[in-house]
């Protein structure tokens, strides 16, 4: 490192001062992750705070080993040596693969990179990065942004808007916006621009110059070309299992009216219990044990975590592929269907030639879904979690309301569908016939509103056991109802009036 000895000595006193001990004798530290402390201890305490409360910091992966098969949290058979024995530091974590790195670059005698992406951290979590690319979320970014029907919807919402001879005239997207927007969530692709020198407290360093970053959007394009962002749950840098677990956690994508998720867990029963009792929760005991560890369940339980009963059989396996337990995808589609096979949906076609999953009367396309044993085995598996603590009548039930909810809410948006279908066919707006953007006019923000937002929380507040208003007033059957009558009455007027 290329800083005097006194300034050497000064910043490693601090962090042993501010930021407790930083090297555990359980867990002996590299010394090219001590050089990196050296430095950023008093650059970025907040980064380095948080890496010393976590379990990288006091565990080897050697002694990870050592955990039972079910209290394990690595899953690769193997490891290199070079990472084997020391704590997961900032150097074990950022010069991995960086031969396929585009961001990777000399700084201080050592290669690194900036992103660490899902292929770094399988390193030690191979088990979990194999089945997170496998997921839905893991090709967030492709699944829009190369959906020419969802790209529509990017630019109708996204762009600037000018007014000009009495018209109303689109302008053009920029990255910017879709990176705070939709590519929040859904992820950036992350680019590298060249070099450029930056003036530092120590020196004068070149650093790359990255476009779409920062981004911790769960499908974001990493510099090494993998998918994903573990970050995005295992916040940098303590990378907790406890924060992943959190409902909060989820709410950072899961609020908004087109997937209100959060929103209706947190008035239902199982989120009042959560919310009024979050002591009585170990949101970090591995495995998980229903009854021991919590009494009701987060997103993490139903969706992800390894779940067993007092006496260790397993309830759930543990799986970083979200929908594994599902049988349905509820949102994000006009009409909700089994679940894609392929996580990359970018090879579905319908037989109008869309880039989606079903047909317009809602049929899903047969080739692109899970099978109906497919389905069956998924469901099997959510109803054993939800048997851990309710009846089979009670779950029974709770699974019949879900699916006729599902059935009356497709059929409510087909008869949209069919409304501004004729819509398009009487030239009031220009839609699918006239090969124009389908989501920029008000007639037709009428027609997605029905399945966009009301349709979803209807469909969210039957799947989630509660939510109680959501599926009525809160953006529920009531506003879908209300926005259906809009659509046939905005549609008859025009018509009466000739309207082009």
């Amino acid at each position: 490192m290329h800083t005097p000895a006194l300034h050497w000595i000064l910043t490693l006193v601090t962090v042993a001062v501010c930021c407790g001990t930083v090297q555990s004798q359980e867990a002996p530290q590299s010394e090219a992750t001590e050089e990196c402390l050296s430095c950023h201890a008093e650059v970025h305490p907040g980064i380095v705070g948080s890496w010393l409360r976590s379990r990288h910091a006091t565990t080897t992966p050697e002694q990870a080993w050592q955990k039972g098969e079910q209290e394990r949290r690595i899953s690769t058979a193997e490891i290199d040596s070079s990472l084997r024995y020391v704590q997961v530091g900032c150097y074990e974590c950022h010069s991995l693969n960086t031969d396929r790195h585009a961001d990777a670059f000399e700084h201080n005698g050592y290669t690194i990179n900036i992103v660490v992406s899902p292929d770094d951290c399988a390193s030690c979590h191979v088990t979990e990065r194999e089945q997170f690319a496998q997921n839905i979320m893991a090709h967030a970014h492709t699944n829009l942004v190369d959906n020419s029907l969802y790209r529509d919807f990017m630019a109708a919402v996204n762009s600037p808007y000018h007014y000009g001879d009495g018209a109303l005239a689109m302008g053009t997207s920029d990255s910017l916006t879709e990176a705070e927007s939709c590519l929040y969530c859904h992820g950036t692709r992350i680019t590298v621009k060249g070099l450029a020198v930056r003036e530092t407290d120590y020196d004068d360093y070149e650093f790359p110059v990255l476009e779409g970053w920062p981004n911790q959007g769960v499908g974001r394009i990493n510099p090494d070309g993998s998918k994903g962002a573990c970050s995005a749950c295992h916040t940098r840098h303590d990378f907790s299992i406890e924060t992943a677990r959190k409902p909060y956690t989820c709410s950072e994508c899961h609020k908004g009216p087109d997937v209100p998720a959060y929103k209706v867990y947190e008035v239902s029963k199982h989120g009042n219990i959560v919310s009024s009792h979050p002591d009585a929760i170990d949101f970090d005991a591995v495995p998980w044990t229903l009854g021991d560890d919590f009494t009701a369940p987060t997103c993490a339980v139903c969706h992800a975590s390894l779940v067993v009963s007092p006496e260790g059989d397993v309830i759930a396996e543990r799986s970083h592929r979200f929908n594994d337990r599902l049988a349905w995808r509820l949102f994000g589609v006009p009409y909700a269907h089994p679940h894609p096979v392929n996580a990359d949906l970018r090879g579905i076609e319908n037989a109008a030639g869309l880039p989606i999953a079903t047909e317009l009367d809602g049929t899903p396309v047969a080739d692109a879904v899970i099978d109906a044993d497919t389905q069956l085995q998924r469901r099997t598996t959510m109803k054993g979690i939800c048997r851990g603590c309710h009846g089979t009548d009670w779950v029974d039930t709770h699974f019949r309301r879900l699916d006729n909810t599902i059935h009356r809410t497709n059929a409510l948006t087909l008869a949209g569908t069919r409304i501004i279908s004729d819509v398009w066919a009487a030239g009031i707006a220009r839609g699918l016939p006239q090969n124009a953007n389908i989501f920029d006019e008000d007639i037709e923000r009428m027609w997605i509103d029905i399945w966009l937002f009301y349709a979803n929380s209807t469909r969210f507040a039957a799947a989630m056991a509660g939510g109680g208003d959501y599926g009525v007033f809160a953006n529920g059957r009531y506003q879908a109802t209300q926005q259906l009558y809009r659509l046939m009455e905005t549609y008859r007027l025009r018509k009466q009036l000739g309207a082009k």
